[in-house]
């Protein structure tokens, strides 16, 4: 049979209208977040100073949203890391790509904090600082000690309660997860489970069942996102505004400079690199990208991130569902490179201290390490009081740039986003286990399908 009429026998793929694009609709519900943010600004507060209606609800469904998101992350980090481990004995040279993917992390963290340092000595964001700024020691202080004790689990899961005194002495508690502690404890788990043999199957077998499910309800919950980002971009434009830029303006400018420059500059150099394309890097993990942006957290975007690396830039999901997840905690260029050495600089500058040439290395250092050090605290904060502490320089250098933190936090977390997705694939790549097809394949909704639809349908690229 020739190629033409293999061609044509082929069925034709209806093309699924532009607004059930889950691109679309994020764009859409960034555009709406924002008109709606900046009605419930202008409202205003209310006499007693209580928020507007309109702000309490666009707060109330993005701080669900965030919610469920955390929630979902626990079983799908701790049974992915699990199942993926068990099935590390079908890949070939699972020690190397650990390797690979830990150096691509530290390479790409070099990157960015150069980039880092040269925008802060250029732009000089310290010494451009406008008046009424205060000074105030941070509430959290980020240390190696923390993250070698960080490494030993509290419990099973990694689980915390902290309980809080309000002003008229009622208690609240709120539950929080170490996701570096989930971690060590899935992959001891895991590779205790290959230790056991044939009478570990069964485990394995629900756990590898467990995951479906979880991936069920994290694929619901991915569906829903566009209603989450509403509240989120318009929670923020209320709450933060712009106008908070205008003592910081350099120093902000200085920041996204520095991250648009890795995104759209250094991220595309490594793909083409590579052989890959750039278009399709973009139109892959825009998504991740996008949620990344309002809702200001790796680990909440973990599932997404994940789905994107596997059915967008074909990274085998045995590797992804170890590299994912690992790199939510520790790849950070946005939180852990760029923004604390021009944090640094500017503090530096601002109280007129002159850094010396060791100094300037130790900000690479700290970066390119340091991120791991924060994994179970996670928080630009707390990285940049590390990286202040090692350096010697005030901390009470950290409230200066308070004020504008959650404005930074999206365009920071946004590249973590991009980079968590990009070194999986590049890694994938460079030891041949790319499904390049599925790459460059048309995205058309493909990566957000439900699991039993892509499980049902064709796999891409499959012969006759």
């Amino acid at each position: 049979m020739s190629s033409s009429s293999t061609a044509s026998a082929r069925p034709v793929k209806a093309k699924r209208p532009f607004y059930t694009s889950f691109g679309f609709q994020i764009i859409a519900a960034l555009v709406v977040g924002i008109v709606l943010g900046l009605v419930g600004r202008s409202i205003g507060a209310s006499a007693d100073g209580e928020p507007n209606p309109l702000a309490a609800t666009l707060d109330t469904i993005g701080s669900s949203y965030v919610t469920i998101l955390r929630t979902a992350v626990v079983p799908l980090v701790f049974t992915a890391i699990v199942a993926s481990i068990s099935n590390l004995r079908r890949v070939q040279n699972a020690a190397r790509l650990a390797g690979q993917t830990i150096l691509w992390f530290a390479i790409t963290a070099f990157i960015a904090v150069v980039i880092g340092i040269g925008l802060g000595l250029l732009l000089q964001p310290g010494n451009r600082a406008g008046a009424g700024l205060e000074t105030s020691e941070p509430s959290r202080v980020g240390s190696w000690w923390d993250f070698l004790l960080g490494l030993i689990p509290q419990n099973f899961l990694g689980l915390s309660v902290s309980t809080y005194a309000a002003e008229d002495g009622a208690l609240s508690s709120s539950v929080n997860f170490n996701i570096l502690q989930i971690i060590v404890v899935a992959a001891v788990v895991g590779a205790a489970a290959l230790r056991a043999g044939r009478k570990a199957e069964p485990f394995l077998v629900f756990t590898e069942s467990l995951l479906k499910v979880i991936q069920r309800v994290v694929w619901w919950i991915i569906r829903i996102a566009p209603i989450g980002t509403l509240g989120l971009i318009g929670n923020a434009v209320i709450e933060y505004g712009w106008e908070r830029l205008t003592s910081l303006a350099w120093f902000a400018l200085a920041i996204y400079i520095g991250l648009a420059l890795v995104l759209f500059v250094v991220y595309p150099i490594l793909v083409k690199t590579h052989g890959l394309s750039i278009k399709q890097f973009f139109t892959g993990v825009w998504p991740a990208v996008q949620l990344g942006f309002v809702s200001r957290s790796s680990i909440g975007t973990l599932p997404l991130t994940q789905r994107v690396a596997e059915r967008n830039f074909g990274v085998p999901r045995e590797y992804a569902s170890f590299a994912v997840p690992f790199g939510s905690t520790t790849k950070m260029d946005g939180c852990a490179a760029i923004y604390p050495a021009i944090a640094a600089i500017f503090v530096a500058q601002f109280f007129d201290i002159q850094l010396t040439l060791i100094q300037y290395l130790l900000i690479v250092v700290v970066s390119v390490v340091g991120s791991a050090a924060t994994a179970g605290t996670t928080g630009a904060t707390v990285m940049l009081t590390l990286t202040l502490s090692t350096l010697g320089l005030p901390l009470e250098g950290v409230g200066l740039l308070l004020a504008i933190d959650p404005i930074l936090d999206m365009g920071r977390t946004a590249v973590n986003v991009a980079g968590q997705a990009l070194v999986p694939a590049i890694v994938a790549k460079r030891e041949g286990i790319l499904d390049e097809e599925l790459y460059d394949a048309e995205r058309a909704g493909l990566p957000f399908i439900d699991e039993s639809e892509r499980e049902d349908a064709e796999p891409v690229g499959a012969k006759a």
